[in-house]
């Protein structure tokens, strides 16, 4: 059996009140982003012909954020989860792929998914910062920014076999998590004013690692681009009207005498 160490296997409860309308995208899982203010982001669809989904979110500088991810399905699946172009694992260059590291569902279960993973029981926080800021600049690297991506890998379904021995059980055990690459501070590029992820404070998560085959091809692969309200506004997506001033009384009111209030 191919083996693909992976890290995470969490079984959570959604608390609080009901995500708002468009929040929410998938058939196969369920994705959503919550930040740490409570609020669960809005989603615009792309209206683009394309068998990946396709949405836009709001980002708000500054605001720690978590990927939420629901299984759907009465089997395990391998998520391939992406940040910025970035697994976040490995910290490696992500291409969506079944050999990468990936986090592990069972059926129904739901994940939260809240830094850059660099040990079996820490990640370093997620939050929106600019791309200059972000952990996959550090790396040069702006080819996916401000991109959350997750491809949805179901498990091979396998006739169980007799366990293996003892001493190999233990070999698989040992599998460490390699940690993710340290981010360094990259210089402020000025042509690059999108939305990134930073490299945020240190959390405990614990995680276990576990043997896990993935069928060869994704069944469902989800793209949330996420921008700043400004970015959103002028293409249109968000209403941007600016803010309702009152009318001054000498300089705006015109027209003829109204009657005397009664």
């Amino acid at each position: 059996m191919k083996k693909i160490v992976a890290a995470g296997i969490f079984a959570v409860l959604l608390l609080g009140a009901t995500a708002a309308l468009g929040a929410k995208v998938g058939d196969w899982v369920q994705v959503e982003i919550l930040t740490d203010r409570g609020l669960s982001l809005s989603l615009y669809p792309t209206g683009a012909n394309d068998p990946k989904k396709k949405v836009y979110a709001e980002a708000v500088k500054g605001d720690e954020y978590t990927i939420l991810i629901r299984n759907l399905l009465p089997r395990r699946v391998g998520l391939v989860v992406a940040v910025d172009g970035r697994n976040i694992i490995s910290g490696q260059k992500s291409w969506l792929k079944n050999r990468e590291r990936m986090y592990i569902l069972g059926p129904y279960e739901t994940g939260q998914y809240r830094g850059w993973r660099t040990g079996g029981d820490r990640v370093n926080r997620f939050y929106f910062t600019d791309s200059a800021d972000s952990y996959a600049a550090a790396f040069g690297d702006g080819s996916a920014m401000g991109v959350i991506a997750v491809a949805v890998y179901p498990e091979i379904e396998q006739v169980v076999t007799p366990a293996p021995p003892a001493e190999h059980s233990r070999e698989r055990a040992g599998a460490a998590s390699p940690q993710a690459p340290q981010a360094k501070r990259a210089p402020a590029d000025s042509s690059m004013e999108s939305a990134g992820t930073g490299y945020g404070r240190e959390e405990f998560s614990p995680s276990r690692v576990v043997s896990f085959e993935p069928e060869a091809r994704a069944v469902e692969t989800i793209l949330v681009k996420y921008e700043w309200r400004s970015t959103l506004c002028r293409m249109g997506l968000v209403s941007c009207a600016p803010p309702w001033t009152p009318k001054n009384r000498l300089w705006d009111e015109g027209g003829y005498a109204p009657p005397p209030r009664g």
